[in-house]
């Protein structure tokens, strides 16, 4: 059986966390006994690493703490692609902590993996509001003027890749580099490596508070520019 790694960045997620880990954890059965549910929870000040450890110690061994990160999303999610390779994961699934996506949809993911070298969520419907999808069509206009690419969503946490694959970018970013899934996917595009994209649903938060923020957003995306012009470079 294939060894799956489910990774997932968290930053202040206690009022989501137990839930979270209780809906995704019975994923790891459609991979061998040696998959991962993998959290990087580096940072939080509230008591999200105590329900993590707590769980992983009451029936969850195939929990994993992981704190050793830096704090914000992006270098959370090189380091836990990271991990997994390095830990002999041959698919990495990664999404986020706030319970915004749904297990049931992993399935399919996973049930065409071997078809395909990295496969996409693409939310159809955004329940995290409006000014999220615009920025997300921004984000797509933008890897289509930089890159030339056409992707229909670009920074989904909803992705499962073929580790052997991805080791292949991953260490293109720096440790700190904020966007990772974004450029990831502009890779998968731009190298026309085998990929595709599939619907998913996408709920509203479930609890606690968004810490990026659209001020948060456009200080990112402004930063953003600059890296993907040295992207650019290094690509040609």
């Amino acid at each position: 059986m294939d060894t799956l790694y489910v990774v997932m960045p968290a930053y202040n997620e206690e009022e989501n966390m137990e839930a979270v880990i209780r809906q995704w954890y019975p994923v790891l059965t459609f991979g061998s006994e040696d998959s991962r549910l993998v959290i990087a929870d580096s940072g939080s000040v509230d008591k999200t690493h105590e329900i993590i450890e707590g769980l992983r110690e009451n029936g969850y061994p195939q929990l994993v703490a992981y704190p050793d990160t830096l704090k914000q999303h992006g270098p959370k999610v090189i380091a836990l692609y990271k991990y997994a390779i390095d830990h002999g994961a041959d698919y990495v699934f990664q999404t986020d902590s706030d319970g915004q996506t749904d297990p049931e949809e992993f399935k399919s993911f996973w049930e065409m993996r071997n078809a395909y070298d990295a496969i996409f969520g693409r939310r159809v419907n955004r329940g995290d509001g409006k000014s999220r999808a615009f920025v997300e069509s921004v984000v797509c206009f933008l890897l289509r003027l930089y890159f030339g690419v056409k992707v229909k969503d670009a920074n989904a946490p909803f992705r499962i890749f073929n580790t052997a694959v991805l080791n292949k970018y991953i260490g293109r970013f720096e440790e700190d580099y904020n966007l990772p899934n974004i450029m990831l996917t502009t890779f998968y595009a731009y190298y026309h490596e085998n990929y595709n994209f599939v619907d998913i649903s996408f709920k509203p938060r479930q609890g606690g508070v968004n810490s990026i923020n659209i001020p948060k957003i456009v200080k990112i995306g402004w930063k953003a520019l600059g890296d993907f012009r040295k992207f650019k470079k290094g690509m040609r």
